[in-house]
C-alpha cells in the first residue's frame, strides 16, 4: 500500500487482501508464530492419498523433487504476481496429467487456469525433459519413470500445501522455495558443474 497501515488491518488484511512484501518484518514474524494448518482443513482431494511415496523414493530421486521445486521457484521469481495458489494449482494440475497418463497410457492435459499456472507448468516439464538428458549423458539410457514424476508432484503438492497458511495471497511456501534456493541459472546440471542436483 506504500503506507502506514493499523495494527488490526495488518492481522486481518494480511495476505487477503493486501498482498503483503516478503521482506515484511510483521508479516516474518505473523508466518513463526501462527499455527500450521490441519490436516482437517485441507481438501482430501488435492492430496493424491491413493498415490504412495515411500520415503526410499524420496531419497532416491531428490535431484528430481529439488529440480521440480527449482523450477517452481523460478518461475516465480519471473512474475510477482505469482503466489501460492498458483504454484498449488500448477502441480496438482500437472499432477493429475501425470495420474491419467501412468493409469491408463493416454497424455491428457486438463486446462489451466491461468497465465502464471501456465509459465509454471512449461518450468516443470522443462525441468522434467533437461533431467532426463542429463540421465541419458551420464548414463547412457533415460531411468526416470512417469510414475516417478507423479511421485515428485503429488510430494510437492503435499509440501506446498502444508507450507500454505490458506490466505488467497499467500507467498509462503513461495518464499520458502526462495530461501532454499538462492538466484543461480540453473538447479540441474551434470557432475562436474557442482550444482545442488547432481545426477549420478
Amino acid at each position: 500500500m506504500h503506507d502506514r497501515i493499523c495494527p488490526v488491518c495488518c492481522g486481518t488484511e494480511r495476505e487477503v487482501t493486501l498482498d503483503c512484501p516478503s521482506d515484511c518484518v510483521y508479516l516474518q514474524q505473523a508466518r513463526h508464530n501462527e499455527k500450521p494448518r490441519s490436516i482437517d482443513q485441507v481438501d482430501k482431494e488435492l492430496l493424491f492419498l491413493a498415490v504412495d511415496i515411500p520415503e526410499r523414493f524420496i531419497y532416491e530421486r531428490e535431484p528430481l523433487i529439488l529440480g521440480l521445486s527449482f523450477g517452481v521457484a523460478k518461475a516465480a521469481r519471473a512474475d510477482r504476481s505469482i503466489n501460492d495458489r498458483d504454484a498449488i494449482g500448477a502441480l496438482t494440475n500437472l499432477a493429475k496429467s501425470y495420474q491419467t497418463l501412468v493409469d491408463s497410457g493416454l497424455v491428457y492435459e486438463s486446462a489451466t487456469a491461468s497465465l502464471p499456472q501456465q509459465a509454471i507448468i512449461a518450468e516443470l516439464r522443462s525441468m522434467v525433459e533437461e533431467y532426463r538428458k542429463i540421465e541419458q549423458q551420464n548414463l547412457g539410457y533415460a531411468s526416470l519413470r512417469d510414475s516417478e514424476v507423479l511421485r515428485a508432484l503429488v510430494f510437492m503438492v503435499r509440501i506446498a500445501l502444508g507450507r500454505n497458511n490458506g490466505r488467497p495471497k499467500s507467498r509462503a511456501y513461495l518464499d520458502f522455495l526462495f530461501r532454499q534456493f538462492p538466484e543461480q541459472k540453473s538447479a540441474v546440471v551434470g557432475p562436474d558443474e557442482g550444482s545442488r542436483i547432481i545426477v549420478p
